[in-house]
């Protein structure tokens, strides 16, 4: 009973899962803690993220959860902890003189490139965010334009970011060249040969963002997509805004996430 992308996820892990009790010579059905503690101590070995490890191994965990409610086999995974990690943002924001920049490198090229930038650094989108609107999500609330957000891990368009005529325009400019466009359309689509038309995919609008951070010379790692929204926060609190106003505006639950970007 979960999301479609948790399935998704937990497909693809367990797979590496089962193919490394294979590599290793061990029977499923003979796995003890010990060998899942080795599994995660190759996993840390191997160069993967905290947070790459910390999904393979809750992969590991819910099998297991569920392997002993039907009585398969004993949850051996209980209690193997997922590797710590260190909350600080490895992205790093852009300067007000970078995000300028990076504007100015869309601003004459594809529209709809330009209107996607723009709109992650003035509102801070995720890219999740970004792919799942749809053209009829920008609305009114009042007498301020918004954009409907359905956020990370939601199942609903239950949040909203305000849409200034800065960060509206360039939407507005890209859509007319769409010509006559339905409500429940994506409001980015594909221009590429085979899929044209369709949905943009977070790995579209990170490999445009990186595109774009590259020609203007902020190739490290430390710079994608994520720095943009990064960039927003710091930007507000750059600006004398409150640590509450930034919250607001990437959405945060909780405030101890905004205050990372301090």
């Amino acid at each position: 009973d979960v999301r479609q992308s948790s399935k998704g996820l937990y497909k693809r892990t367990l797979q590496l899962y089962f193919s490394w009790i294979n590599k290793q010579g061990y029977l499923l059905s003979q796995i003890t803690r010990a060998e899942i503690l080795e599994y995660k101590e190759e996993l840390l070995g191997s160069g993967l993220s905290s947070l790459t490890v910390s999904s393979y191994i809750t992969s590991v965990r819910r099998f297991y959860e569920w392997a002993e409610a039907n009585k398969f086999y004993p949850n051996v995974a209980k209690g193997i902890k997922s590797p710590s990690r260190k909350q600080q943002f490895k992205k790093q924001p852009l300067l007000p003189a970078q995000a300028t920049a990076l504007l100015s490198y869309y601003e004459h090229r594809a529209l709809r490139d330009y209107a996607i930038i723009n709109l992650l650094l003035r509102t801070g989108l995720r890219t999740i965010e970004v792919i799942r609107a749809n053209v009829e999500d920008i609305t009114f609330k009042g007498s301020s334009r918004v954009l409907l957000v359905q956020g990370k891990g939601r199942d609903e368009r239950d949040n909203f970011v305000l849409l200034t005529d800065k960060a509206y325009q360039p939407i507005a400019d890209y859509l007319a060249t769409r010509g006559e466009v339905n409500g429940s359309e994506p409001l980015f689509i594909s221009v590429s040969n085979n899929s044209r038309g369709d949905r943009l995919t977070t790995r579209t609008i990170s490999y445009i963002a990186k595109e774009g951070l590259k020609a203007i010379g902020l190739d490290e790692r430390a710079f994608t997509a994520h720095s943009l929204r990064h960039t927003t926060a710091v930007n507000i609190l750059r600006a004398g805004g409150s640590l509450e106003t930034a919250q607001f505006t990437l959405r945060h639950s909780n405030p101890a996430t905004t205050q990372i970007y301090t």
